[in-house]
């Protein structure tokens, strides 16, 4: 706890320095003071600019992201986003000079887009041959999708946002004649909950929003009234698939593996032999969960509830949350809707040492 707060401490140092870089740069070439602090000579405070924005705003990030391992590639993105930032950032009429340097970033990211065009043509390339091996896997649309895309395509962020989203559209629309998967694997962690309600209710907030607001919006500002249209319609397919994604994605223990999922928001695989201990005291359980270092498989309600158990793991293991970001925990958190029959069924599945 002491180590995730100092990291949080410093963090904070790191973003205030940055917020200090830019806010200085504005206020030198974009503020009533400008043209009372700004030289006649300005070439070396152009290049100073060009300096914290393409070196030292980028190192200032990727010092507050420091969980992420250094790499080149994310510090030349970085760079030359700085240096597209400064070409707006300067007026023109002190720019003039260093346009060329200006052509550099533009030309790294219209290379990052063409790299990304290209990642999404070789998936939808590929989408045959993924599709078939989906089908003949024993694994869930849910769980085998991402993992077949990044075997076939790559692991790369645009990637795992079309496979999100591809799998929110295929369970709002695609998935009503399939049946929840029943059998001694297979344990649920909604039933007993009011998820399924709340969701609902969310639905019909915003489809009641959406026809209050927008007539209203529209004739103040159609692009705003288009915008949030499009946003509360993106966001009633989302609730219909996590709908969806909790019916036929119920937890399953096999020989090996555990599978948790809870609809869209997060999934994650472990291994039985993963799980270190399962603390089952109430009293344990009541405390405050540590978001950090804890993922919570625990279905909403409308009152305040606690996990039934939590897994204790032996080392750092992954989830996959929404957009395919991931993330280490190394406890999870679970309510499940019959705990003792899923515990009894954990302790078979994994070794003896899961026992309490």
């Amino acid at each position: 706890m002491t180590t995730t707060w100092q990291h949080d401490k410093k963090s904070y140092k790191w973003m205030f320095l940055l917020l200090l870089v830019l806010v200085s740069n504005f206020v030198l070439y974009r503020s009533p003071i400008s043209p009372m602090v700004l030289p006649e000579e300005t070439t070396w405070v152009i290049l100073g600019s060009l300096l914290d924005l393409a070196i030292v705003s980028p190192l200032l990030v990727l010092a507050i992201n420091r969980k992420r391992n250094f790499s080149v590639k994310r510090f030349i993105i970085l760079m030359a986003g700085g240096l597209v930032f400064a070409r707006f950032l300067i007026p023109a009429k002190y720019y003039e000079p260093f346009v060329a340097i200006s052509y550099i970033g533009f030309a790294i990211e219209g290379l990052l887009v063409l790299l990304e065009l290209t990642l999404l043509f070789m998936l939808v390339r590929y989408m045959p041959a993924i599709i078939h091996q989906v089908r003949m896997s024993d694994e869930s649309l849910l769980f085998s999708l991402p993992t077949i895309v990044e075997e076939k395509v790559r692991k790369h962020p645009i990637v795992q946002i079309v496979a999100s989203e591809f799998l929110m559209f295929y369970y709002a629309f695609s998935s009503w004649r399939k049946r929840s998967p029943i059998g001694e694997e297979y344990f649920t962690l909604h039933k007993n909950s009011s998820l399924v309600a709340f969701q609902m209710m969310m639905i019909h907030a915003i489809i009641i929003e959406t026809i209050g607001i927008h007539w209203w919006l529209h004739e103040k500002s159609m692009l705003l009234s288009i915008l949030l249209l499009i946003l509360n319609v993106y966001s009633v397919v989302f609730f219909i698939g996590d709908i969806q994604a909790v019916r036929l994605n119920p937890v399953k223990i096999t020989d090996n593996y555990l599978y948790l999922s809870l609809g869209l928001a997060k999934k994650m695989v472990l291994s039985l032999d993963d799980i270190a201990s399962i603390t089952m005291d109430q009293k344990l359980l009541e405390k405050k969960i540590d978001k950090n270092t804890t993922i919570e498989f625990i279905a909403k309600d409308f009152e305040t509830v606690h996990p039934h158990m939590i897994l204790e793991l032996k080392n750092p293991c992954r989830a996959t949350l929404f957009f395919g970001i991931e993330k280490t925990y190394t406890r999870v958190a679970l309510r499940m809707d019959n705990p003792k029959k899923f515990h009894e069924a954990l302790n078979h599945g994994g070794s003896e040492k899961c026992k309490d």
